[in-house]
């Protein structure tokens, strides 16, 4: 380890509080966690991480809990013999959407922060500190009738999105605090400022209530952006429909920092005293852990990121600003200009097992997946092996009721032709289950394919294994890599079919940096934010000439294939057609 300056990432998710410490030239020096049910779960009543109302479907968590595993975080690293002394700057991840809601108290006993030992740790001295002690977490439905109104404030869903970067979501903060607002309302009008965890967490550590961060802000449906500030008809609907109730809650969520990084202040007293932290440390901005995500890359334009857990997320970075009620966009958390384009799936690997279990185990092997994955990989595209005599098989596989698209639980299957999409007609009895697997994972990126067709570009690189002529037609609109991350991206088979209808120019790749990517996130934005020459000097800049590939990527597809990904955009209308007329009969109630 050098003697060189240090830099400090946290990420504070639903269920753990992680830290990890590193150098300039990015390398990992120290690390350490609280796991919340572990060192928590009996004083607070939690079960991962939360606790829960079912009645009202509430979820949220205790914030004097996350005090507790930031002090107890640091003394962690304290005994690794981490050299505290020598970090220059801290950042951090945390959940998105979750508020933490400030009492008139709370600046001064911010500012007050000493390590004296009579006057106890975090949780003791900013026990008064709060208007409210519980943050909703993103996980909390209680919202319905909100979003209802959310949808209905600009006149559309499209307009809300148009607007927000989202339509209305339960977990958005928006309707978070308008539901509080018109539940607690002497709590909230007892409430000076209103964070989100990722300005929360910050706060804490420079001894005042922190600007909210310009990628962060966007998990709220209350932040315009393409005019980059705050939506007053969305203030008026969340504060109860008033003028002076819009400006009130203006004032209390505070100015939005509009650059990624820099520093909001010095670290506060407190941690200098008890944990040896030089009072030069600086606290750059925090984001929210998805932003966090593309940062722990870090991910380049027309790079996208596809999540292969229990659930799917397909992030990519865009300059293209094309919302649509189906998807998320927020701004990049430390580049103007870029955004992040988010699509997340309730039928992720559940579904995929779902089939997977429907299908003999092989008798030869003690993989779970080995029949799976035979039969998809023996299954042509689309399963059409002549274009002129077989009909395309196209399938929605959902278990679970799908938000992208909103349609309740089912199955459907669909023939069309090859050739153009055309003659689309649902089956009426179910092909053989065999063809099922290559199916579902077609389904689920043909999905990601069709909302993000817009959004990217004809790359400026030649696919291996062709040749860079002139004669050759141009590469078709498409990401630049593909990166899998998960479960599933352990499965050369769903690998292999991601590649074939995503494409990726530069080949599909398995990322792996352990379990710390959002914390990774959160102190390489420290490392760009004190290091970078000038505002000018991007994260991409300055962190891409750091980061080394070896070790976290592996390729393991050659991604775009010039007739198979052909094959796919030919069906693609098709498949947006069979949404259309799934939804008439199953949308979501």
């Amino acid at each position: 380890m050098s003697e060189g300056p240090l830099y400090l990432g946290f990420d504070l998710s639903t269920q753990q509080l992680k830290a990890i410490v590193i150098q300039s030239d990015l390398s990992v020096v120290s690390s350490a966690k609280v796991d919340f049910d572990g060192d928590f779960g009996a004083k607070y009543g939690i079960k991962k991480g939360v606790q829960v109302n079912e009645a009202e479907g509430e979820v949220f968590a205790p914030v004097a809990m996350w005090l507790e595993a930031l002090d107890l975080v640091l003394q962690r690293l304290q005994e690794a013999n981490t050299p505290l002394n020598r970090i220059r700057g801290i950042s951090g991840s945390c959940q998105q959407h979750g508020s933490v809601y400030w009492s008139r108290e709370a600046e001064r006993l911010l500012a007050e922060l000493q390590a004296e030992a009579q006057r106890g740790k975090l949780v003791d001295q900013l026990k008064g500190a709060f208007s409210h002690p519980y943050a909703p977490n993103w996980q909390d439905h209680s919202t319905q009738a909100e979003c209802d109104k959310f949808d209905e404030a600009l006149g559309t869903a499209e307009r809300l999105a148009q607007a927000t970067g989202s339509a209305a979501h339960h977990r958005f903060t928006g309707t978070q605090i308008m539901r509080l607002c018109r539940k607690l309302p002497d709590m909230y009008a007892s409430t000076s400022r209103i964070s989100l965890v990722s300005s929360f967490l910050a706060s804490i550590f420079i001894g005042s209530v922190a600007p909210m961060d310009i990628s962060d802000v966007c998990g709220m449906n209350l932040w315009d952006i393409p005019s980059n500030t705050w939506s007053e008809t969305l203030l008026t609907l969340a504060a109860g429909g008033s003028a002076e109730g819009a400006s009130d809650l203006k004032s209390k969520l505070g100015e939005v920092r509009l650059d990624g990084g820099g520093s909001m202040g010095n670290i506060s007293p407190y941690f200098v005293s008890k944990y040896g932290f030089s009072p030069d440390c600086e606290i750059a901005p925090f984001t929210g852990d998805n932003p966090a995500t593309i940062l722990a890359l870090p991910l380049r334009p027309l790079d996208a990121i596809v999540s292969l857990g229990t659930s799917t997320t397909f992030l990519m970075i865009t300059p293209v600003y094309k919302p649509d009620p189906s998807y998320h966009f927020f701004n990049h958390p430390t580049t103007r200009g870029q955004y992040m384009f988010m699509l997340c799936y309730k039928n992720g690997g559940l579904a995929r097992e779902k089939v997977r279990d429907s299908l003999p185990l092989a008798t030869n092997s003690s993989d779970p997946w080995e029949t799976f994955n035979s039969h998809a990989l023996s299954t042509p595209p689309l399963d059409v092996s002549s274009s002129e005599t077989d009909k395309a098989k196209l399938g929605l596989y959902f278990y679970l009721p799908e938000i992208v698209p909103n349609i309740s639980a089912g199955t459907w299957r669909y023939e069309c032709s090859a050739a153009d999409g055309s003659g689309l007609r649902e089956v009426n009895q179910p092909w053989p289950v065999e063809k099922d697997a290559r199916i579902i994972v077609e389904s689920q990126a043909l999905s990601m394919r069709l909302r993000s067709q817009k959004l990217v570009s004809t790359p400026p690189s030649t696919p291996s294994g062709t040749s860079s002529s002139s004669a050759l037609p141009a590469l078709p609109a498409q990401p630049r890599r593909i990166y899998l991350v998960g479960g599933g991206s352990l499965n050369p088979a769903i690998a292999q079919i991601m590649g074939d209808v995503l494409g990726g120019v530069d080949g599909v790749y398995k990322l792996d940096v352990g379990g710390n990517a959002c914390a990774l996130g959160g102190a390489y934005k420290a490392v760009w934010a004190f290091e970078r020459r000038d505002e000018t000097e991007t994260f991409d800049e300055l962190i891409g000439k750091r980061w080394k590939e070896e070790g976290a990527i592996q390729k393991v597809d050659e991604g775009y294939k010039r007739g198979v990904f052909g094959g796919y955009g030919n069906v693609l209308g098709a498949f947006g057609d069979m949404e259309e007329r799934v939804l008439e009969v199953a949308r979501n109630k």
